[in-house]
């Protein structure tokens, strides 16, 4: 049986208590983990507060090399990595390996960013007195950066900490989801042989309340970068006192359909954008409004859709949907949607669940103060509303307390732009689902869906100092 180690200044550390990992389709054994005491954590801190000088003095080519290597290791290990997510997280293979490919995209990006941080020169003179000066802004690596990722995108969303952070100069110490902690570890190797200084990445596994407390309270971390639970990232904010932290939390992301739309032109994205991953995605979509001309025409096309999905186990090449990621959820899902039928919702498609699987599920008029409606479902279910005017429709995309991302399908540019400039989100996808996002574009939400944005260009500036430096003639 597989049997981990902490990884902490550079070395494969044997951990002193373990804690079985198990599938989350099959419930086997698919691991042995290791869980970090405070003591490790303090080797942790000690060994990435010890490289930091090295990280910010080493130019900024030799980073972009690391990352650049890093690069080229993922590509040579493709399958290993999109298997090790398949297993762990029991994420189908195919969209896996999409995964993979985002990850090295966004590694990519790191390392082009490394090679052009954002330095300006200041004009001194438009204010008077400050004529025979010369003065410019750089921007320095902000310190140790304690990194805590979740489940959903164990590999990508690792990487939209560690490659800005290590682009700009800082070291991590990096605190996996506990479901998915064999994607972190095996990227710590890869990273080990990229010829990253020991000590640059640490990676520690346990429980948060050990772990994440330790990181977030100590004085020698300096940045937290955090994405998973709006409950946690409150925690996290009011504990982290003058550090800095970006916050990436939950959502119910929702799609405005207006009447002139084709619906045969947009079905398979709502569709993928309501079930990929079992719809366990921050920008899920979870909310469609369309308008009530079109509402019995989108449910049936979806439901067509929605029948012809495959459930299965996470490696067969034809699995669409998996396993939720714990039994506890599935428990949660299924209790959801039996609330929202109590309230007089109807179920199109699906609404059934088997061993830890829940069937792709779509639920029509959901009374507004439903679970499934007003909180983040993180399963595949998604409701159909309707709407009868577009001012409506935006009023009810913005009774949530989240705000991530939200989509729009319009042919009238001035209702694009009138959406553009009223839904409150961090970000407006017109034309397309809210689920949309390539991994250079800047990435947060407002409201309960967190603070800061990731992206790697932003996410540098998240995990950076800009120091003023003036010189008078």
């Amino acid at each position: 049986m597989l049997k981990k180690q902490l990884f902490i200044g550079g070395e494969w550390i044997e951990g002193s208590n373990f804690k079985e990992l198990t599938s989350p389709y099959s419930g086997e054994t698919i691991a042995v983990i290791p869980f970090a005491s405070e003591e490790d954590v303090d080797k942790a801190i000690k060994a990435a507060v010890g490289v930091k000088k090295t990280l910010k003095k080493m130019p900024a080519f030799q980073r972009a090399e690391i990352l650049e290597n890093v690069v080229k290791l993922i590509e040579e290990n493709r399958e290993a990595c999109a298997r090790i997510i398949a297993e762990e997280a029991a994420k189908p293979i195919q969209t896996a390996r999409g995964e993979v490919a985002r990850t090295i995209m966004t590694y990519k990006f790191a390392s082009e960013e490394a090679r052009r941080l954002p330095n300006e020169m200041i004009n001194m003179d438009a204010a008077p007195g400050g004529e025979g000066r010369v003065a410019y802004a750089v921007r320095e690596p902000a310190g140790v950066v304690a990194a805590i990722t979740p489940f959903n995108f164990p590999m990508n969303l690792v990487a939209h900490k560690l490659g800005p952070a290590f682009a700009a100069g800082n070291p991590v110490i990096l605190k996996p989801a506990s479901q998915t902690p064999l994607s972190s570890y095996f990227v710590a190797e890869l990273f080990d042989k990229a010829g990253l200084p020991k000590g640059a990445l640490n990676v520690l596994t346990g429980r948060g309340s050990v772990v994440g407390e330790a990181l977030v309270t100590d004085p020698r971390i300096n940045v937290v970068t955090f994405t998973g639970s709006p409950e946690v990232g409150i925690e996290i904010k009011r504990k982290a006192g003058l550090k800095k932290v970006t916050l990436e939390l939950g959502s119910n992301s929702a799609v405005i359909i207006d009447q002139g739309v084709s619906l045969d032109d947009i079905v398979d994205r709502l569709v993928l954008g309501a079930f990929a991953y079992q719809g366990q995605v921050c920008i899920s979509l979870q909310r469609i409004f369309v308008h009530e001309s079109r509402k019995k025409e989108l449910v049936e096309k979806m439901t067509a859709k929605v029948q012809e999905l495959v459930l299965g186990h996470p490696l067969d090449e034809t699995t669409d949907l998996s396993a939720l990621i714990s039994p506890l959820d599935r428990k949660r899902v299924m209790e959801w949607i039996k609330e929202a039928v109590g309230s007089g919702a109807t179920v199109a498609v699906g609404g059934k669940s088997k061993d830890n699987m829940v069937e792709p599920t779509i639920l029509v008029d959901v009374d507004p103060s439903a679970n499934v409606s007003c909180k983040e479902v993180f399963g595949p279910v998604v409701m159909v509303n309707s709407f009868s005017n577009w001012q409506q429709a935006i009023e009810m995309v913005n009774d949530s307390e989240f705000g991530l991302q939200a989509g729009v399908y319009t042919k009238d540019i001035s209702k694009a732009f009138m959406a553009s400039e009223e839904l409150e989100v961090g970000g407006v996808m017109i034309n397309d689902i809210p689920t949309f996002r390539v991994d250079h574009m800047p990435y947060g939400g407002v409201k309960n869906s967190g603070s800061g944005r990731e992206g790697i260009k932003y996410a540098i500036e998240e995990m950076t100092e800009m120091k003023l430096v003036s010189f008078k003639k």
